[in-house]
């Protein structure tokens, strides 16, 4: 590689020069390549330790003039021929032109002009891509491929120097984290470490420091701990580390693979040995934490953020704190937490504009909105570069016709202070034709059917109750006017102040007018409503009427969804909730619908309209509790081990008691999934929902926590599990809200009572007091951090959980035992996973559906099954190992989509390992018939076949037929139905009757595919200690087989017509004998023929291997005459001693070329040239043998039969497979180099 000149000093140091001329030195590293000694050994660890470019390349042609100190760096090169190239270059173009010049300095001038020439030639091509990353990185990204036998694919994001304690011993190194692997190196005078590990394969990143370590990152997988330490900067490994694990646990979660992002923004100034990926990375955690902190939909990103101060006119004062841009809104945050929290869209902006600086206010910016609001900063360092950009992002955001907020929320949700409205009949003209709040056009989602709600279901449904004339109404009123206040000083709508004032008021409920307005504003579901105007309408369109897994269990829960709630015991509230949660399940396939989701949509749609609750609904899932919904309710679980840790944390006298009981795991599931609102009375539980709309996750914890606390003293004196749960049932039922006007609804958990006394009760706004009380200094950054950590757990223990679920379901039919299952599990698995981020990323990724069961989310192609096979089979075949893993495939895909699961993956391994020789004959027998035997490995595939469809045995025949007529009938009951079970019961029930295959089923062999089988057995034994041995062995067995054949067709044939097709055997195969290869001729001729020979005393045992070639010179001259010997004219004598001599002569020819197989003609026919011309006029259609023959005769051979008794240990081949299957190398640059000389 040519480089830019660069001073060098010393040029002789850690150097040795090799070729010289008067211009150029050709220098090659000191310790490289042969020899080398101490010095070789100590430049090796200089250079590791400070991570010298001469580890990847350790040549180097330095210029130089003979009076001048001073060298110049002009190439350098990673291999002796790479280097020598470049040498040859300047010694054929510059020497002589170089010999002109009178000047030394001039030399120096012109050489340093035309490298820069030469690089620059070169990079014309690859500017675009080489101004991503800086070049120290880019070399550094080389030593890692090189270290590790990493693929072009595999990226590098950032690399460390640190130290990795082997022992008590400290070895400094470099560690590199790439997209999907953690890599270490160190080489200390000869002493090296090379260690690997994939992220999906990590349980525990720890930051710590102990006694032992000093501050140090501890990274855990299932099978070590590894320590990593003197970091220069470890808060910023230790984050990157985190970030990568939680894409690969991703990947494992929902298959999503690591996209690069491309549309980064571009650095103003080149960013010093920082890599694309890592900005990308950099740029993906601030924008996931500023769309949490703003609640902002999931495609936002973040542009930048710059220091500055807002003026709050409700205190008049000037707050200092960060302001943020993106694309479509611009935020606020204090410095002071909950100081203000301000957002605004920049649909809602009508001016920006610069006001005059002053001392008091330097550089100040004024922006106004539509709802006739000013937000005032100032302090900005760079205003006009802020302003510009604001103008452009507004520029592109879509102009919305001007209506003042207050307005829209007014019509949206009824003045606060109108009266109630009346309770409508479901058949009622409003209820019938309603209109959408957002673009005034009337909404009809299926003509005919059940009416939509056009506001929430509560004031349709509210039965006049004198609670609204009393005590409990005034106290409604006044909240509502204090929320009135609060609109008239903070603002309204989504540009409202946010302050800790707005939490005091949402601490004490919201009143039920104003719930589904504040609700759609803290969660940020506004923000998604408002910009996809008539989103929902088209998804309830596009999924009416249409069925599947999802609309089944969906119909199943409606009505079990607050049966109690006048607003649910009729069919607008039920068909409201059916519409909502359909429309979601087909927004959102990878969840779908879970349970628990219908009480929480429900509850949603007594306070919103239909699109409302909708968003909401959104925001929950996909923001607010992500991963709760899917299939294995990961968040829940993530967030259930938080609730753990803060319990052990906060109340650590009743954590051990808890755990003990196991009571943790049975509560935080009912209590977080549906946000207590299961386990608690209705209006007590909406106000907790109040909270987790305002302040998130963090408040269920604290008040989860807080009845913990709150039940400690009965909790430490239970028993068993039944006891504590009661306990806590008893009391969450006795939660109640004295100020809510709604007329209580009976909660089913009001069954829990005990004895006479009545239950004490428990007022919610005195529980949420108490939680903020004890558990306010609850962090969500720390809350966030935690999750991560927990994320790691919950997902390798549900990995785990299917492995064994995975191995327990096939371990019954195959002979590997769990511990050898469990291996190839994680084998096949990682080469699944593999595929995924290094082969073609989307179509591996498709492979995998979450909704399956664990057996078929993991499937692996013929490529990928080629590499396991050939790393793992006891029937190493040489060349020969890829085909015969092809065929293997193909007999193991049974539904032919070219994919097999691991079940099927391990019943192929188990038939080559485990069973008798019976066994692994019938597998390698099965191997050599089709569908394995693709027709283009075999030149009669058509005869092939028909022979078979002849002998199949009928009740196979009806098996395929029954199959035909069930996949019928699944297809009309799927056209008519939502799925039929019974379906997959049947078949279910048809595999565990599937009677055990016998040796009888097997269809017989034709000629040609027994020649395959033969070929398959030499290429098997051709590096077996007993080799001589096999090969003998094969050939008498394969002889003799030839010959039963022969026999064979005696009895299957009339006479008459064998007699003739026996004479006119050459008129009817037109090709030429030229054509065909003399010694397979010489094997027809043993077969077909009898040459007058008398060998009548041998038998196939005698067979001599030293007299080979005569005797197939007298087949080959017995090849021309005779045509028409049939079997039936000799005695039984005669066929005996022929069969003798045939056989006899057969072991010769198949002993001839047993050192070099791929020359051997007789029996490895399908070597090159075109079928034809492979075997021209040698095939005999008729003939054909039976498997219980093969075997047999194998039988008679003990070389052949210890052969494949010979008992192999899968697990030692595994571990040699996990070294080979990354090709990282095990030995330095400097060994490597010193063995390839």
């Amino acid at each position: 590689m040519w480089l830019g000149p660069e001073e060098v000093l010393l040029a002789g140091a850690l150097w040795v020069t090799e070729r010289a001329n008067p211009f150029f030195l050709l220098q090659r590293r000191r310790g490289h390549g042969k020899g080398g000694g101490l010095t070789g050994l100590l430049v090796g660890t200089l250079d590791v330790v400070l991570d010298s470019s001469a580890r990847v390349a350790p040549y180097r042609i330095l210029h130089q003039t003979q009076d001048s100190q001073v060298y110049w760096a002009v190439a350098c090169g990673s291999s002796r021929k790479e280097i020598t190239k470049h040498w040859e270059w300047l010694e054929n173009n510059l020497l002589q032109t170089l010999s002109i010049f009178d000047n030394e300095e001039d030399i120096t001038t012109f050489v340093k002009g035309k490298i820069h020439g030469i690089i620059a030639e070169e990079n014309k091509n690859q500017q675009p891509q080489s101004e991503e990353d800086p070049g120290k990185f880019k070399e550094a990204e080389l030593k890692m491929r090189k270290q590790f036998g990493m693929p072009e694919v595999e990226k590098l994001v950032n690399y460390y120097s640190c130290s990795y304690w082997k022992g008590r011993v400290p070895r400094q190194g470099w560690l590199y984290l790439t997209v999907n692997h953690l890599c270490f190196y160190s080489f200390l005078l000869g002493k090296e470490v090379t260690l690997v590990i994939q992220w999906v394969d990590v349980t525990q990143l720890e930051k710590n420091a102990t006694l032992l370590f000093p501050e140090c990152i501890k990274v855990s997988t299932r099978d070590s701990e590894l320590y990593f330490s003197m970091f220069l900067n470890i808060n910023e490994t230790f984050k990157l580390m985190e970030q990568l694990a939680n894409i690969a646990m991703r990947q494992l979660l929902d298959n999503e693979s690591f996209l690069e992002d491309k549309s980064l923004p571009k650095p103003r100034k080149p960013l010093k040995n920082i890599s694309a990926l890592k900005r990308d990375l950099d740029a993906r955690a601030k924008n996931e934490c500023y769309r949490a902190t703003f609640r902002l939909p999931k495609d936002e990103c973040l542009d930048g953020h710059t220091d500055c101060t807002l003026w709050t006119p409700f205190n008049k004062m000037h707050i200092p704190g960060q302001m943020f841009v993106s694309n479509n809104y611009i935020c606020f945050a204090s410095k002071a937490e909950e100081a203000c929290h301000l957002i605004i869209p920049l649909r809602e902006v009508t001016i920006v504009e610069k006001a005059d600086s002053s001392s008091v206010l330097p550089s100040p910016l004024s922006i106004s909105t539509r709802s006739k609001m000013t937000f005032f900063f100032a302090n900005l360092k760079d205003r006009d570069f802020l302003v510009q950009r604001i103008s452009d992002f507004l520029q592109r955001t879509p102009s919305k016709k001007p209506c003042g907020s207050d307005r829209e929320w007014k019509w949206n949700f009824g003045d606060p202070g109108c009266e109630e409205v009346p309770e409508l009949p479901s058949s009622s003209p409003l209820a019938v034709s309603p209109t959408s709040a957002l673009n005034n056009r009337p909404v009809n989602f299926c003509a005919g059917e059940v009416p939509t709600a056009s506001q929430g279901l509560l004031k349709l449904f509210r039965r006049n109750s004198e609670e609204l004339l009393g005590p409990k109404g005034a106290k409604e009123k006044m909240k509502e006017e204090s929320w009135n206040i609060h609109f008239f000083e903070y603002g309204r709508g989504m540009c409202m102040y946010r302050t800790a004032k707005t939490r005091e008021l949402v601490q004490k409920g919201i009143p039920e007018n104003l719930r589904g307005e504040l609700w759609l504003l803290f969660s940020g579901a506004w923000n998604e409503m408002v910009t996809h105007p008539g989103y929902y309408a088209d998804l309830v369109e596009k999924s009416m009427g249409k069925y599947n897994l999802a609309t089944e269990e969906i119909e199943r829960d409606l009505h079990r969804s607050m049966p109690e709630h006048p607003a649910f015991q009729n069919e607008l509230g039920i068909a409201a909730l059916r519409r909502v949660l359909t429309a979601y399940a087909f927004r959102n396939p990878t969840i779908g619908y879970c349970q628990a989701m219908n009480i929480v949509t429900s509850v949603l749609l007594l306070y919103c309209n239909e699109e409302e609750a909708f968003w909401l609904l959104v925001a929950l899932c996909e923001r607010m509790l992500p991963d709760y919904y899917n299939t294995r309710v990961v968040g829940a679980l993530v967030d259930q081990g938080i609730f753990e840790e803060l319990t052990r944390e906060y109340l650590p006298q009743l954590s051990e008691k808890m755990q003990d009981l196991g009571v943790i795991s049975t509560i935080s599931l009912s209590w977080f999934l549906t946000l207590f609102l299961s386990v608690m009375p209705f209006e007590s539980a909406v106000v907790i929902v109040d909270c987790f709309f305002y302040e998130g996750i963090k408040f269920i914890l604290q008040v989860s926590l807080a009845i913990l606390d709150a039940n400690m003293e009965k909790l430490l004196q239970c028993c068993d599990e039944g006891e504590a749960m009661t306990i806590l049932g008893r009391y969450l039922d006795n939660v109640v809200n004295r100020q809510s006007v709604s007329p209580p609804i009976p909660h089913l958990h009001a069954l829990l009572t005990s004895g006479d006394d009545p239950p004490l009760e428990i007022d919610i706004f005195e529980l949420i007091k108490t939680s903020y009380e004890k558990f306010s200094n609850l962090k969500a950054d720390d809350i966030e951090q935690m999750r991560f950590k927990q994320r790691l757990k919950v997902i390798q223990s549900l990995e785990d959980t299917a492995k064994k679920s995975v191995v327990r379901a096939v371990s019954g039919d195959i002979g590997f035992s769990i511990e050898e299952l469990e291996e190839l599990y994680v084998v096949f698995k990682a080469k699944y996973l593999m595929s995924c981020y290094w082969g073609n990323n989307r179509a591996a990724a498709a492979r995998r559906d979450q909704s399956l069961p664990y057996l078929e989310q993991y499937r692996i192609d013929m490529e990928q099954f080629k590499d396991l096979f050939i790393s793992l089979t006891p029937w190493s075949c040489g060349t020969h190992t890829p085909v015969l893993a092809g065929r293997l495939f193909r007999l193991l895909d049974e539904n032919k989509d070219s994919l097999i699961n691991f079940k099927e993956f391990v019943t192929g391994m188990s038939g080559m390992y485990h069973g008798d020789l019976t066994e692994k004959l019938k597998v390698l027998y099965k191997l050599h018939l089709p569908p394995a035997l693709s027709p283009e490995e075999t030149e009669s595939a058509l005869e092939a076949t028909s022979y078979f469809t002849e002998d199949v045995t009928t009740e196979e025949m009806q098996e395929d037929k029954g199959r035909k007529n069930e996949s019928c009938q699944e297809k009309e009951e799927k056209g008519t139905s939502p799925q039929d079970y019974r379906y997959y019961l049947r078949m279910w029930a048809k595999e565990k009757e599937s009677r055990k295959e016998t040796i009888k089923d097997l269809p017989k062999m034709s000629q040609e595919q027994f020649i395959e089988l033969c070929k398959t057995l030499y290429n098997m034994f051709s590096e077996d200690p007993v080799e001589q041995e096999l090969y003998h062995a094969i050939a008498t067995v394969a002889s003799l087989l030839l010959r039963i054949g022969e026999v064979g067709k005696k009895f299957s044939n009339r006479p008459m017509k064998k007699s003739e097709d026996c004479k006119t055997h050459n008129t009817q195969d037109p090709v030429s004998e030229e054509e065909s290869p003399t010694s397979e001729q010489s094997q027809n001729s043993a077969v077909e023929q009898q040459p007058q020979a008398d060998h009548e005393d041998k038998t196939p045992g005698d067979a001599q291997p030293g007299k080979t070639q005569e005797e197939n010179q007298t087949l080959g001259d017995g090849a021309g005459e005779g045509q028409g010997s049939p079997l039936q004219l000799l005695s039984d004598d005669e066929t005996k001693d022929d069969m003798s001599m045939s056989s006899y002569s057969m072991v010769s020819t198949g002993s001839l070329q047993c050192e070099d197989i791929a020359d051997d003609t007789v029996l490895v026919g399908c070597e090159g040239g075109s079928s034809a011309a492979r075997y021209g006029s040698t095939i005999d259609t008729d003939w054909s043998i039976s498997f219980e023959q093969i075997l047999a005769s194998m039988l008679t051979e003990t070389a052949l039969v210890n052969y494949f008794e010979k008992k192999v240990n899968i697990l030692q081949k595994i571990k040699d497979q996990k070294k080979v299957e990354r090709q990282f190398s095990s030995s330095s640059d400097y060994e490597l180099s010193s063995v390839s000389g």
